[in-house]
């Protein structure tokens, strides 16, 4: 491991990584445009092509924490390039599907590479990077990531207008290619810790199934509202398997996931404030289209054109932002960036229909720049809280608090989004509505004031959010002085463990 890089090095490692986390990013919603095209090529059923879309978040969710534990134990580089190299075999196979079952079934291999380059990003980078340059670097490729997701829905509608729908996968090869070719290159050398090399398999085993159940009953949730027995049962059992996990890991020598690492406050506490911003990350993709689309009638060109230009300002911000906590200290960016997350969220509550492209721009570049501004900081601090030994699992807790996050606030919030908007619809239009699921229904046929006060109690709903957020950051802030005596004491202890083994 080498603590000091040449400028060119740095460069290059920053680009091959950012290269990465922007391609895996990107694939979580460039397939959602193309679904329609595949129900009609393949044949094949709306709720059958929408596991081209699960498997890829469910395989990345229930196995992030498996691969960050072989971080700890393996060359992360190692892992990082075999993810990189997977991810782009899968893709080409993707285009080559015959039918739905293989074209799901390379998603799902999709899925299994890019949970490598996902869960172990941010563990290389903290690994190779000094102290000092950890921030910016972080900014960089969290941009790029944001940049992926952001970009997904339009770039797969232009390489469909080019190409047909074979091209949204075969459009990854030249740049997993390149993106390999740069690490493999470039990246310095990770070696293996050597602390550990038994596997933890039957905790593998139990946590696989408790995130297995509650991302199937979660998705179900999303799609169906509340009470189906079956979301009951798979809800339950993913508490069971979670309990069954969590002794047996507090009991055996060497788990996948450390229950200690639990009792420093500082490391668990970020670690759930980081998911709760991402819980309102997934209704945003929801509903600001809907807004533009239904609300304000925009084209289908104007819309994909502001929601691509939206996080062309959090990617400009997102290295600045990390330069600047490196240089002043996570807590005061990480907080003025919650701060401007709660002016969006909040001011976006009074959309409605008179509201002006400049003025939702300027509500949607504010929750971008405060998104963005937050979790950059946040990532830093939760990295830096962990032994080296460790961070490989401390970024597969990071991958898997985002995506939990993401899920639990995706389900939550468009639950209360419909039902808020068909009261309403009932109100205005005299009519019974029973479902409670904006799939079950079509919201274009639906009033537009009701659809409005749907979006707007949402934002009202991510603002609290948001506000718990920054009474939790202000918390953390306190505590840092406190924490910070606890770290010198750790480093203390730590620096005479090793004088007595050498």
């Amino acid at each position: 491991m080498t603590d000091e890089l040449s400028k060119s090095q740095k460069w290059w490692a920053t680009l091959g990584i950012g290269t990465s986390a922007f391609m895996i990013a990107t694939e979580f919603y460039i397939v959602g445009a193309i679904i329609p095209i595949l129900v009609e090529y393949f044949n094949t059923t709306f709720a059958t092509a929408q596991w081209i879309i699960l498997i890829y978040t469910f395989v990345l969710t229930v196995l992030v924490l498996g691969v960050a534990r072989l971080g700890d134990i393996y060359s992360k580089k190692l892992l990082f390039l075999s993810g990189l190299v997977l991810f782009t075999i899968s893709s080409l196979l993707c285009g080559l599907a015959p039918n739905i079952g293989f074209l799901i079934a390379f998603r799902g291999l999709q899925g299994l590479g890019a949970v490598f380059v996902w869960a172990l990003r941010n563990a290389i980078i903290t690994e190779i990077f000094p102290e000092e340059d950890r921030g910016r670097v972080l900014g960089w490729v969290t941009g790029l990531a944001s940049l992926g997701l952001a970009l997904g829905p339009g770039l797969g509608g232009l390489l469909i207008s080019f190409g047909g729908w074979r091209l949204v996968f075969w459009v990854n090869l030249p740049i997993g290619i390149i993106a390999t070719v740069i690490v493999a290159r470039c990246l310095p050398s990770s070696v293996s810790t050597g602390v550990r090399k038994n596997f933890d398999v039957m905790g593998l085993l139990l946590m696989s199934l408790a995130l297995s159940c509650f991302v199937l009953g979660m998705t179900r949730v999303q799609e169906l509202g509340f009470g189906d027995p079956l979301e009951v049962i798979l809800i339950t059992l993913a508490i069971v398997f979670l309990l069954c996990f969590l002794l047996l890991e507090s009991w055996i020598e060497e788990p996948i996931l450390d229950i200690k690492m639990f009792r420093f406050s500082r490391f668990s506490l970020n670690l759930l404030l980081f998911a709760m911003i991402y819980g309102i990350v997934g209704i945003i993709q929801l509903i600001l289209p809907l807004f533009l689309e239904l609300g304000l009638h925009y084209s289908a060109q104007k819309v994909g054109l502001l929601l691509t230009l939206l996080p062309l300002a959090s990617v400009i911000v997102a290295p600045i932002a990390g330069s600047i906590a490196d240089r002043f200290g996570e807590q005061i960016v990480s907080f003025i960036g919650l701060l401007l997350l709660e002016i969006g969220c909040w001011t976006a509550s009074s959309l409605n229909a008179e509201s002006t492209t400049i003025g939702f721009c300027v509500r949607g570049i504010l929750i971008e720049l405060g998104l963005i501004i937050s979790v950059i900081p946040i990532s830093n601090t939760v990295m830096e809280t962990v032994e080296r030994e460790k961070l490989g699992i401390a970024s597969g807790l990071l991958a898997l608090s985002r995506s939990l996050g993401i899920i639990i606030g995706m389900c939550l919030l468009s639950t209360l989004f419909s039902r808020v908007t068909f009261f309403n619809a009932q109100l205005l239009t005299s009519t019974e509505i029973t479902s409670v699921s904006p799939k079950m229904l079509d919201l274009a046929n639906l009033p537009v004031a009701a659809l409005i006060i749907g979006i707007d109690t949402t934002f009202r709903a991510m603002a609290l959010i948001t506000l718990s957020s920054i009474m939790l950051a202000v918390f953390l802030w306190w505590q840092s002085k406190n924490w910070s005596i606890q770290d010198e004491a750790v480093t203390s202890h730590h620096a005479t463990s090793e004088i007595k083994t050498d």
